[in-house]
């Protein structure tokens, strides 16, 4: 019969380094944390053969005093927490106490450290009984060496010196990222790679990310009930093939955890489309009672007390920042054209056109048929149509024009029937009419669908052949077809007819739309379209309601176009996640000409 007895001290020490000790950057993990508990503000790291051999972290913390250095080495010693009311309340990034006992087990552990006020530093490695004099400024030195040199086995699941000096090196940009306030700096093999001066958030967002994940992403600080999000989103133009670029800090502590990974997810889902995965650096600041750090060994997952609560509040605060107006955007003003036909005051309406069908731009080749070659362009052919209002032309001053704001600029002419080009204070914006156009009617779609849509019946029906399945969908969906605006019935044995069409939609291509909206349909149940498959729906109607590309519009209509945008939420992006528009700023047109050199 086998006997039940205790484990040796320096088993339970290697089996607890087993859950918080698997790879290098887990020890630097743990030491960094316990160098910012220690209110350092400078902090170096040196590694040697991607922390196997060597890990060296020194900081210039409040340091240890001579008859804690020892203490500070054994199990479950620590001076963070004290009591269960503590433990209810972490407020710091370690509190556990067994890291060092853990990586001492495992490894080659000297401790140095200097008090403020310390005559000098004390010394002590792992398995000494008393501290030694040693030399030190102030603050903390610790040294791991020879990770896992006592337990073979573990060290054979290591793998190649750049892997795990990559891995060393996440660790590092996730806590230096939570961290601008604190100076780092990273050394592999005597090799300065990283050094990090303190500043603001957003320094250190750019420094770690870089330049184009701040250009592409929009600031976020909202503040409701005791909870507090901050950081940086990026809009879906910058979205990434991997997770590479997901940050989400609680408190200062970088986790992974499935109810935030949700919330964002859904933040993202009306703008960002396919396998693509956004990129972020969130910062969540709440009460410490509201949330229990002490669920994993690693201290990457959490439990939030008012979970739903939280859900609810990031998933909002995120969707909201990605889906304010261009016009609130922070996006500077422009100033407009010396043209006094951009001026702009009483509101005469202009309109878009958003169907003409087999309309051919004089100059611009359609795919398979030969064209007339242009070597120039037309900035506009002026026709009264229908789609945007805008205010008419007229010669007031420029600056009471300019008074009145516009983010996105005055439109100076069209790139081959699918840019707009505009002038703005920056410099030159291009967009992309057919994305733009398509963002506006989504959003326009999804308001008119929470209510009683406008809809414009037909004089004269389009009708169209249909297969057999067509016919049975418009049947069988003949509910749902209404409530979005639509009336199709059958004309024939092997026809349909379009009677009744939203307004928002009557110019478009009518049979190509009904196809699509039939095929959209005919794959899911009439009882959940409008709700699983409701955006989806929306955008296919958006997508071919939207202007064409190689459709000459009139000055008067890019303007409505720009405004129109400025005034629509997430307009950044098309219904698929494709940018809508870009900046060219002057300093990025001079340097192309090499102006100023």
């Amino acid at each position: 019969m086998p006997t039940i007895q205790l484990l040796p001290e320096v088993l339970i020490n290697q089996i607890a380094a087993g859950e918080v000790v698997d790879r290098p950057a887990s020890v630097l993990k743990e030491l960094l944390e316990n160098s910012l508990d220690a209110s350092a503000r400078v902090v170096e790291v040196q590694l040697q053969q991607g922390g196997v051999k060597q890990i060296r972290i020194a900081d210039d913390g409040c340091g240890i005093a001579e008859d804690q250095l020892g203490l500070a080495l054994e199990r479950h010693a620590t001076s963070k927490i004290a009591s269960l009311d503590d433990l209810e309340r972490v407020a710091t990034m370690g509190f556990r106490g067994e890291a060092l006992a853990s990586i001492a087990s495992v490894a080659r552990v000297t401790l140095t450290s200097r008090t403020q006020g310390g005559a000098h530093a004390w010394r002590i490695a792992a398995g000494e009984t008393s501290p030694a004099p040693a030399a030190l400024n102030g603050g903390t030195v610790i040294e791991v060496a020879d990770l896992y040199w006592n337990v073979p086995a573990r060290r054979k699941f290591l793998k190649s010196e750049a892997t795990e000096f990559g891995h060393c090196d996440d660790v590092f940009r996730r806590i230096a990222l939570a961290r601008p306030d604190v100076a780092f700096q990273l050394q592999h093999n005597g090799r300065v790679t990283q050094r990090l001066a303190p500043g603001d958030a957003a320094r250190r967002c750019r420094e770690i990310l870089g330049e184009e994940f701040i250009a592409n992403a929009r600031a976020v600080e909202v503040e409701a009930a005791g909870l507090r999000l901050s950081g940086f989103a990026a809009l879906p133009a910058y979205a990434r093939a991997t997770r590479d670029a997901q940050y989400f800090f609680v408190n200062g502590r970088f986790v992974r955890d499935k109810l935030i990974a949700h919330a964002l997810r859904e933040a993202y889902a009306d703008i960002l489309h396919g396998s693509r995965f956004p990129a972020f650096a969130l910062f969540l600041d709440m009460d410490p009672a509201g949330v229990d750090v002490n669920v994993h060994p690693a201290k990457t997952e959490v439990r939030f007390r008012e979970a739903r609560a939280i859900h609810q509040f990031v998933r909002h605060a995120v969707s909201r920042t990605l889906a304010s107006p261009v016009a609130e955007a922070g996006v500077q003003l422009a100033a407009p054209p010396t043209r006094e036909i951009y001026a702009q005051a009483e509101p005469t309406q202009v309109r878009l056109d958003i169907r003409e069908p087999g309309y051919v731009p004089t100059g611009y080749p359609v795919a398979g048929q030969a064209g007339p070659t242009r070597t120039g362009f037309s900035p506009a052919i002026h026709r009264p149509t229908a789609g945007f209002s805008v205010p008419a032309p007229q010669t007031l001053p420029l600056a009471a024009a300019d008074a009145e704001g516009a983010p996105l600029g005055y439109a100076l002419a069209q790139l081959a029937g699918i840019y707009v080009l505009a002038q703005n204070a920056k410099g030159l914006v291009l967009v992309d009419m057919h994305a733009a156009h398509e963002r506006i009617l989504y959003e326009k779609l999804k308001q008119v669908l929470d209510g009683a849509p406008a809809t414009q019946q037909l004089l004269i029906p389009a009708v169209f052949g249909a297969s057999a399945r067509e016919i049975a969908c418009a049947e069988n969906q003949r509910e749902t077809l209404s409530r979005i605006g639509f009336e199709l019935s059958a004309a024939g044995p092997a026809e349909l007819a379009v009677r009744c069409v939203p307004a928002l939609l009557a110019r478009a291509d009518l049979v190509s739309l009904a196809r699509a909206l039939l095929g959209e349909l005919s794959d899911y149940p009439a009882s959940d379209v409008l709700t699983a498959r409701r955006n989806e729906l929306l955008a296919t109607l958006a997508c071919h309601g939207a202007v064409r590309a190689h459709r000459i519009l009139s000055l008067p209509e890019m303007n409505a176009l720009l405004r129109e945008m400025e005034a629509t939420e997430r307009a950044d992006q098309c219904n698929h996640g494709r940018p809508t528009w870009t900046q060219l700023t002057m300093a990025e047109l001079d340097a192309f000409f090499l102006r100023g050199r």
